[in-house]
C-alpha cells in the first residue's frame, strides 16, 4: 500500500523535509500550509521538486472554520477556497482537507453544514480537486467521524468524502468499528498517529505528543483493519504534531516513521516481512574503554573471572555464570568520557533470520572487519548507536561467538552471578520513542508502560522491553532535557539468587557499593514488615526492596566507572519489574556521590 507523511511530522525547510521523506523510502507527502508559505520556492517548483524526489503530492492541508457560519463568512471562505484550489492546481495536489469548524460564531445545524460543504465541493470540483471533510475531537459542534460522515452522506457531492484521523477518533473513545458502514470510494484520505496514553486536555495531546503508530498506547492497527475493510485503497498517512520531533533531525525521523508504517502494514496484512526472532537471552555486554583498570577492578570484586581473550583484538571476556562481559580497549569511546557500554549480544535461535528482519525494517547493517578466524556475527545500530549483535551460544549448527577468544586458562570461582538480569540505557532525548518502536518491531519484543521517575535535577522518563519469558529485559530512559542523556549512566544489572551474599562478597573485595540515605530505610520499615535484622543488614549494605502482587525484589549498586555502573539484583516469586519506586533515591545518591568526588 502507498505511503505518504504530512510534513508537519518532520523538521528543517520544507526542501529538506521532502528529501527526508524521499530517502526514507515514502511515496508521497501532505503539504502543511505552514511548510508551503514559509518557503522560498513557488508551487511549480515545489511540484517540480517532489516529481525529482519521486514523491506524489497526495494532500494540502488544512483549511479550517468553512462550514455552520453565516452566509457574510461563508461567502469570504469561498473566495478563499478559490485562491487555495487555484494554487493547489499549481501545486499538484487533488485532494484538500477541511478540518470541522471551531469558528465561535459556527452553529450546530447539520443541514446548513452540509449544504456549505457541498457548495464549497461544487467550486472545488471546477479545479479538479476533492474536499475530505474531518472531524477534529475538538470541533465546536462536529467532533466525532461518524457525525462528520453523516453530514458527508447528506450533503451527497461526489467531490466530497471524509477524512479519518486515528488520533482524532482513539483520543475520544469513539468505537471505530462503525468506520465499516462507510463505502471505501467516500473515505478520501486516512491520517494516522499514535499517542501515550495521557489525561489531558485533547487538543494539548494531539499538539504535542502524537507519535509514529506502534511508540503510544493507542489500537492503530485495530483501526486501520476497520477501514482495510471498506475497500479503502489511498494511502496510509501520518500526521503527527510532536514538539520532540519537531527539533530532532529530519532524516533519523522520516526513518523512523516509514519503519512505522512497515510495522504497521505487517500487523494488518499488508507486509510482508521476514518475521521477527524474539532473543532469548543476553550473551553478553561489551564496554568500551580507555583504561581498563577501572573496569577489571569491579569486575573483580564482583567475582567475574577474565576467562578469554580475543584472539586479534584488545578484549577481554570476563565471566561469571552465564553472565558475561567484554571489555574492550580497542575502539574509541564513543558517548562521554570514559567507560561506555556500546554493545549487547542478544542470544538468537535464527541470528541470520534477525538480520534480515533488522535490514528489512531499515536498521543500519553495521560492516564488520573479519579476520579469517573470526565467527561470522551479524550486527545493527540500534537509535542510540548501541550495537546489537545476533549470537548464538552453545547452538548445534550455528557458529559460536566465543569461538573468536582464546581461554586464558583462569577458572570462574565466583558464584553469586548467574547471568545479565536486564540492560539500563540512556537514550539521546530525541531517540526515545524511536527506541521503542525499534526494540518492539526489529527485535520482537514486548513494551511495557511508560513510567516517569523523579531526579533530584528533573524527571526521567522510563520503559521497559522484554521477552515474553524475561530472559532479555532492557529498560530504556531519557531526561527531560536535551542535556540529560549526558549525564545518567548506562548500568548492567547482574541476578544472583542471594544478593546479601554477593554484596558481602563484593565489599570484601574492596569493591565500593553506592551508599543509601537512612531516611530511605526509615520509610521502608514504615511500609513493610521484615524479619529481625533483616533491614538494618539492607541498611548496611545500601540494599534497596521493592515488591509487587508476584514477588519480592532486593537489589543495590556499585560505584560509576565512566558512564556504567552495576546492580545486583534478587527477583523472588516471579516479580516482573525493576524497582522503579527506588528509583529516586538511586539517583540522588549517585549525585551526592557525584558532588563527592566530582566524577
Amino acid at each position: 500500500m502507498r505511503t505518504s507523511i504530512a510534513t508537519v511530522s518532520l523538521s528543517g525547510s520544507l526542501t529538506e523535509k521532502l528529501t527526508a521523506a524521499s530517502r526514507a523510502g515514502f511515496d508521497g507527502v501532505e503539504i502543511f500550509e505552514n511548510d508551503l508559505l514559509a518557503s522560498p520556492l513557488t508551487p511549480e517548483e515545489i511540484r517540480a521538486r517532489c516529481a525529482d524526489l519521486g514523491l506524489t503530492v497526495d494532500l494540502y492541508q488544512p483549511m479550517r472554520d468553512i462550514e455552520a457560519v453565516p452566509e457574510e463568512e461563508f461567502a469570504r471562505n469561498l473566495r478563499r477556497a478559490r485562491h487555495k484550489f487555484e494554487l493547489m492546481r499549481r501545486l499538484g495536489a487533488d485532494t484538500v482537507l477541511v478540518c470541522s469548524s471551531v469558528h465561535p460564531l459556527a452553529v450546530d445545524d447539520d443541514a446548513l453544514a452540509a449544504e456549505h460543504l457541498s457548495r464549497l465541493a461544487d467550486l472545488a470540483q471546477d479545479f479538479g480537486v476533492r474536499v475530505a471533510y474531518e472531524a477534529l475531537a475538538w470541533g465546536r459542534n462536529i467532533s466525532t467521524y461518524d457525525h462528520a460522515w453523516h453530514v458527508v452522506e447528506t450533503a451527497g457531492h461526489p467531490a466530497l468524502g471524509t477524512c479519518l484521523d486515528s488520533f482524532h477518533i482513539l483520543s475520544r473513545g469513539s468505537d471505530p468499528k462503525g468506520i465499516e458502514d462507510i463505502p471505501g470510494e467516500k473515505i478520501f484520505f486516512l491520517q494516522l498517529a499514535d499517542a501515550p496514553l495521557l489525561a489531558m486536555d485533547v487538543l494539548q495531546w494531539s499538539r504535542h505528543y502524537r507519535c509514529f503508530p506502534g511508540q503510544g498506547g493507542f489500537d492503530v492497527a485495530g483501526l486501520v483493519r476497520h477501514v482495510l475493510r471498506t475497500g479503502y485503497d489511498g494511502p496510509l498517512s501520518l500526521e503527527v504534531f510532536n514538539d520532540v520531533f519537531r527539533q530532532a533531525e529530519a532524516g533519523p525521523t522520516a526513518v523512523d516513521a516509514h519503519r512505522s508504517l512497515l510495522v504497521l502494514q505487517e500487523r494488518v496484512g499488508l507486509a510482508d516481512l521476514p518475521a521477527p526472532v524474539v532473543p532469548t537471552g543476553v550473551a553478553f555486554a561489551e564496554l568500551v574503554t580507555p583504561d581498563a583498570e577501572p573496569v577489571a577492578e569491579v569486575l573483580g570484586a564482583l567475582a567475574f573471572t577474565r576467562a578469554a581473550r580475543h584472539h586479534g583484538k584488545p578484549v577481554d571476556l570476563w565471566q561469571q555464570g552465564e553472565a558475561r562481559i567484554l571489555v574492550n580497549t580497542g575502539t574509541a569511546v564513543r558517548r562521554g568520557d570514559g567507560t561506555g557500554l556500546a554493545a549487547i549480544g542478544l542470544e538468537s535461535p535464527d541470528p541470520a533470520g534477525a538480520a534480515r528482519r533488522a535490514e528489512a525494517l531499515l536498521a543500519p547493517v553495521l560492516p564488520r572487519r573479519r579476520a579469517e578466524r573470526d565467527a561470522p556475527l551479524d550486527a545493527v545500530a540500534a537509535p542510540d548507536g548501541t550495537e546489537l549483535f545476533f549470537c548464538a551460544t552453545d547452538r548445534p549448527g550455528l557458529p559460536d561467538w566465543r569461538a573468536d577468544f582464546e581461554d586464558t586458562g583462569q577458572r570462574a570461582e565466583g558464584t553469586g552471578v548467574t547471568r545479565i538480569d536486564h540492560l539500563a540505557l540512556v537514550q539521546p532525548w530525541h531517540h526515545f520513542d524511536e527506541a521503542t518502536l525499534f526494540h518492539r518491531g526489529v527485535l520482537g519484543l514486548s513494551a511495557q508502560e511508560s513510567v516517569d521517575v523523579a531526579d533530584p535535577y528533573g524527571l526521567l522518563r522510563s520503559r521497559a522491553v522484554t521477552g515474553d519469558d524475561g530472559g532479555v529485559r532492557i529498560a530504556l530512559s531519557v531526561g527531560a532535557a536535551p542535556a540529560d542523556d549526558t549525564v545518567h549512566a548506562q548500568h548492567i544489572a547482574l541476578a544472583t539468587p542471594d544478593v546479601v551474599a554477593a554484596a558481602r562478597r563484593f565489599r570484601a573485595a574492596g569493591g565500593p557499593l553506592l551508599p543509601m540515605p537512612a531516611n530511605y530505610y526509615d520509610d521502608l520499615a514504615a511500609r513493610f514488615e521484615f524479619a529481625d535484622g533483616e533491614l538494618e543488614t539492607y541498611r548496611e549494605l545500601g540494599i534497596l526492596y521493592d515488591r509487587d502482587a508476584h514477588g519480592e525484589f532486593r537489589h543495590c549498586y556499585t560505584r560509576t566507572v565512566g558512564r556504567v555502573f552495576f546492580e545486583l539484583v534478587q527477583r523472588d516469586g516471579g516479580y516482573r519489574g525493576y524497582g522503579a519506586a527506588n528509583a529516586p533515591v538511586r539517583l540522588a545518591a549517585q549525585h551526592a556521590v557525584r558532588r563527592l568526588t566530582g566524577g
